[in-house]
């Protein structure tokens, strides 16, 4: 007889498919919780206490860990050594294997007890379901709810399932197991750098393509942590692409660097239009005058609640998205007038701590930088008004996320030009300088990411009306630099920290 062995923590569709391993003949054996849901169901099962002659101890967590099921599991059904030593201690090979596990993912982040944690920790079901992908020559293994209808279809075709498929299910339990094991090991660790990086990153989704048509791309949420990213809604919209992903996460994260209402535009993953205002609406219009060429086609991102005004002007140009923690009904129905236009809200707040870089045969790991300077060393003779050094602070916040080389200038919280990605700090200052100037001549002030490693950005800021200056310090040239501001009376503010992003 055949012998499927079930542990389901998930019971979706179990009932289904245990009325059908019965019908092609097989024997059911169950562990407690599911041996109680199949037999109140009307399914024949027998208890695994009752296959093992051994009870259930330690409140449960001891139950399948028996010979007698890791020996059916296990033999080989073409060692002639295995099956004589199984039929000599009088062990039943076991067939098939369904197990989901205890859900400690989903518990991640329900601020449970570590106790409570420790209780999520599923130590028979990973074993079972290991020894059982092991010896897939013989044995089926099904990790997961989605495969149910893939072995019922095999089952019903030729009595059994190909090696391939076999081959395949025991595949994905060794991707279940390691990821499982991964968010456990970071949860008792908590260290972002541990001797070896284990992720667990649950594929969404297959995107259309990649940065581009030739390239495939796919969408992954952190299961053991939450993000802007994870768990958000599309109300409306095509479905979104991997260039999408890259914007709205910057986009997001650019108002989020700010308490005050805020409006972030981004083209290509760089911040083309940032701005605070009283109103959404006044911060997007501030925002939209940055770079009105640029925000065709771009991304929009809010901090607060998208309304009916602003949706009004939101409609009036081609956008790819708007990302906003929430909107009003009257917004959303004049949004829908735009059907393709992605509408996205976000659940979640700002929270990575470390990001990758992939380079060829390895992974660099950093933690965000969520550096905002607030302190500041006065390195002029004069140092800014109030205004300034408010704009100052404002600009820096936006400089930390524009690509290096970056420099932004910016007046009244709205950010006027901003030159990012140049190879070299004068033509960035020139660039985020030119910009600006087709708006407002006056009462600008100037933010870089990193050091002015020579006085030419000074020059060239003074004789394009800049007012104030702030900028990380540093460089061995550094005098140059202050000795230029205090002969234009420029003041400049140096904060210690550097935002390159490259």
């Amino acid at each position: 007889m055949k012998r499927a062995l079930i542990s389901v923590s998930d019971k979706t569709n179990i009932i289904d498919f245990s009325i059908f391993l019965q019908s092609q003949g097989y024997e059911i054996i169950s562990t407690g919780g599911t041996y109680k849901h199949l037999k109140s169901n009307g399914l024949n099962v027998t208890e695994v206490s009752e296959y093992t002659g051994f009870p259930e101890i330690l409140d449960g967590r001891v139950k399948t860990l028996h010979p007698s099921i890791h020996g059916g599991i296990l033999a080989s059904r073409t060692k002639e050594e295995h099956l004589q030593s199984i039929h000599d201690l009088k062990i039943k090979t076991i067939d098939l294997v369904i197990v989901n596990l205890y859900p400690f993912f989903d518990k991640l982040n329900k601020g449970l007890s570590e106790q409570e944690m420790i209780e999520f920790i599923d130590i028979g079901g990973p074993t079972m379901l290991r020894s059982a992908a092991k010896n897939f020559h013989s044995v089926t293994v099904i990790s997961q709810i989605e495969d149910y209808s893939l072995v019922i279809e095999e089952l019903k075709k030729d009595g059994n399932t190909s090696l391939a498929t076999r081959k395949k299910l025991a595949g994905k339990v060794f991707n279940l197991t390691s990821s499982y094991d991964a968010a456990i090991s970071n949860y008792l660790l908590q260290d972002d750098y541990p001797k070896y990086l284990n992720t667990s990153f649950e594929k969404v989704e297959n995107l259309r393509y990649g940065e581009n048509p030739h390239q495939k791309a796919a969408f992954y949420i952190d299961k053991t942590k939450n993000g802007a990213m994870k768990d958000f809604e599309q109300l409306q919209g095509k479905e979104l692409s991997f260039n999408n992903f890259r914007d709205m996460d910057m986009a997001y994260k650019v108002v989020n660097e700010f308490s005050e209402i805020s409006c972030c535009a981004v083209k290509h993953s760089t911040p083309c239009g940032v701005a605070l205002g009283n109103t959404i609406v006044e911060a997007y219009q501030k925002a939209f005058e940055c770079d009105p060429i640029s925000i065709f086609g771009g991304i929009i991102a809010f901090n607060r609640t998208v309304d009916e005004e602003t949706a009004r002007l939101l409609i009036t140009v081609f956008l790819e998205i708007v990302i906003a923690p929430s909107f009003t009904g009257e917004a959303l129905q004049l949004l829908s007038s735009k059907k393709s236009l992605r509408v996205i809200k976000v659940n979640n707040p700002v929270s990575d701590s470390i990001e990758f870089v992939k380079v060829d045969g390895g992974l660099l790991v950093q933690d965000v930088d969520h550096a905002t300077a607030t302190d500041f060393t006065q390195v002029t003779n004069s140092a800014p008004d109030k205004k300034q050094l408010e704009d100052l602070i404002f600009a820096q916040k936006i400089v930390k996320h524009a690509k290096s080389n970056a420099i932004v200038v910016a007046s009244d919280f709205q950010a006027l030009g901003i030159g990012s990605g140049q190879t070299n700090r004068i033509w960035a200052a020139q660039e985020a300088i030119e910009r600006a100037k087709e708006k407002r001549t006056d009462q600008l002030v100037l933010a870089s990411d990193a050091f002015f490693p020579f006085r030419d950005v000074v020059d060239t800021a003074a004789k394009n009306g800049i007012t104030a200056i702030i900028q990380p310090g540093g460089s061995i040239r550094d005098k140059e630099s202050i000795e230029a501001c205090n002969e234009y009376n420029i003041p400049m503010i140096f904060t210690g920290i550097r935002h390159f992003k490259h």
